[in-house]
């Protein structure tokens, strides 16, 4: 007997319920008792005394029959003047508590109950607030990587925005005007750009006397290079008619307002149905008492000679220009396509940017056969080979294989591609500007999504914050509980130990 009552009982705690009723210690309709009894709870509790620790019982928790009988043991301090010299007490409240005990106790229903409440607290109450506590620490720790991805990438939009402005040789504060400030300046650029070609003859030459020395070349050779190196960057009448012009009427481009700029400077033509006292413009004109123009559409008659006069027959000649046919101008004067620079003329420019590559190539060529040794056959080859040729060295022809690719960087880079767009069709500017505006939206956008982000990490760091007392309060009443049913099982198996298994919350 001794071994048997050190031996411990354990209980599975999902299964304690059962084990009471196949026990017999608690009947099996337990459950239609405790609604009479949570009746009474609810009755009484709305009369209770002013006390600190009834106020913890009743707050926010599930009162069961332990609570109640702590709830006694207060009352009788608070109630000690209704006491009679029987030991009975003629409050109500004291009543109708200790009739609530009495209920619980009959059958054993306050350990089914208890029973219960343990196990809906480690089965469902327990698993439900932590799996909250957990998705609010995942819903944080998601916001949070997604405000940094919003971060990191509104930075990334912005610094692509400043580098494609970069690209364009902008800021970035109002692109559309500084693209077409970069437009008038190109004439500028391009006209350095010419000057920089009259630096190629050495090239020109050198590339000239070879062609003719290796193939027996007799057409010219690279026809735009040489043109600009010895005119710089004149007019495309120039170069295709051989002439300077004595008049340039260059295109006239207009720029294209802002919307914001179009509603201020609109044009008001007033009021066409107003009356003509209205104050404004009037637009009506008034034949009888306008100008004498000096103008007659009838010819006079002359009642003497009986000739009609048709006027002073000694007047001014009237001079006619006779343009030759086929030409859009006259002789001399450069429009249109005509009065741009070669290199802002897109057909010169090509050609021009063709013959730079074709030098290039050349001159590349050239650095790297002269660069290898022991070429016995080349030696030989170019013995009897101009001067020019003979006397170049290969640290030169890189010299000037440089020169060439600088200019040859500078009309074909991403820049100057734009601007020659630009150049081309207005249009463009309000392309590239609304692509660099989208951007940098996005990158708004963006950052009101971080923002919003934010927000809700917060609300989710509340959630946490509501949740965790909630967790840390059930788990502790669950072990109160837990440790008040060990000890009423025990005390019906003669003290024996008492172990409730699988309380974990």
């Amino acid at each position: 007997m001794e071994n048997i009552q050190s031996l411990p009982i354990d209980i599975q705690t999902g299964k304690l319920l059962d084990w009471l009723l196949d026990r017999r210690h608690c009947n099996l309709k337990w459950q239609t008792a405790v609604k009479e009894i949570r009746e009474k709870i609810n009755a009484a509790i709305q009369d209770m005394p002013e006390n600190e620790e009834i106020k913890h019982l009743l707050s926010g928790s599930y009162i069961h029959y332990f609570h109640c009988l702590r709830i006694v043991e207060i009352l009788k301090g608070t109630e000690a003047s209704s006491k009679n010299i029987f030991g009975r007490y003629s409050s109500q409240r004291m009543k109708d508590w200790q009739e609530i005990i009495s209920l619980y106790e009959t059958d054993n229903i306050y350990l089914a109950e208890a029973a219960s409440l343990l196990s809906r607290n480690v089965s469902y109450e327990g698993p439900a607030l932590r799996k909250q506590l957990a998705k609010a620490q995942q819903l944080q720790q998601e916001l949070c990587r997604r405000e940094v991805e919003c971060q990191t990438s509104a930075a990334d939009l912005r610094e692509r925005y400043y580098a494609a402005c970069k690209q364009y040789g902008i800021t970035g504060e109002n692109v559309a005007r500084e693209l077409q400030a970069l437009v008038k300046d190109l004439p500028a650029v391009l006209e350095e750009v010419g000057k920089d070609a009259e630096k190629l003859e050495q090239q020109i030459q050198l590339y000239t006397a070879f062609t003719h020395f290796v193939c027996d070349w007799s057409e010219p050779v690279l026809p735009m290079l040489a043109f600009a190196q010895k005119k710089g960057n004149p007019t495309f009448f120039e170069w295709r008619t051989g002439k300077t012009p004595t008049v340039v009427e260059r295109p006239v481009v207009v720029e294209e307002a802002p919307p914001d700029a179009l509603a201020e400077d609109s044009i008001d033509w007033g009021n066409f149905g107003a009356s003509a006292a209205a104050p404004g413009v009037n637009a009506a004109i008034k034949v009888e008492d306008g100008i004498d123009w000096g103008i007659s559409l009838e010819p006079s008659f002359d009642q003497d000679s009986g000739a009609i006069d048709w006027g002073d027959s000694e007047a001014a000649p009237i001079d006619i220009e006779i343009v030759d046919a086929g030409s859009d101008c006259p002789e001399g004067v450069a429009r249109g396509d005509d009065a741009l620079s070669v290199l802002e003329n897109p057909q010169s420019r090509n050609q021009f940017i063709d013959e730079l590559m074709e030098l290039e190539t050349f001159l590349t060529q050239r650095v790297i056969e002269m660069g290898e040794d022991g070429d016995v056959v080349a030696m030989s080859q170019f013995q009897m080979a101009p001067s020019i040729i003979q006397r170049q060295t290969r640290q030169h022809v890189q010299e000037m294989l440089s020169q060439v690719l600088d200019l040859l960087g500078r009309l074909t880079s991403l820049r100057m591609q734009h601007l020659f767009t630009i150049q081309a069709s207005p249009g463009y500017v309000e392309r590239v500007s609304e692509l660099l505006r989208q951007k940098l939206k996005q990158a708004d956008i963006l950052v009101l999504k971080g923002a919003t982000m934010v927000e809700k990490r917060q609300e989710a760091l509340k959630e946490q914050s509501r949740l965790e007392p909630r967790v840390d309060l059930l788990a502790g009443r669950t072990r109160e509980l837990q440790k008040m049913i060990e000890a009423d099982i025990s005390k019906r198996y003669h003290k024996r130990p008492v172990n409730l298994m699988g309380v974990n919350i």
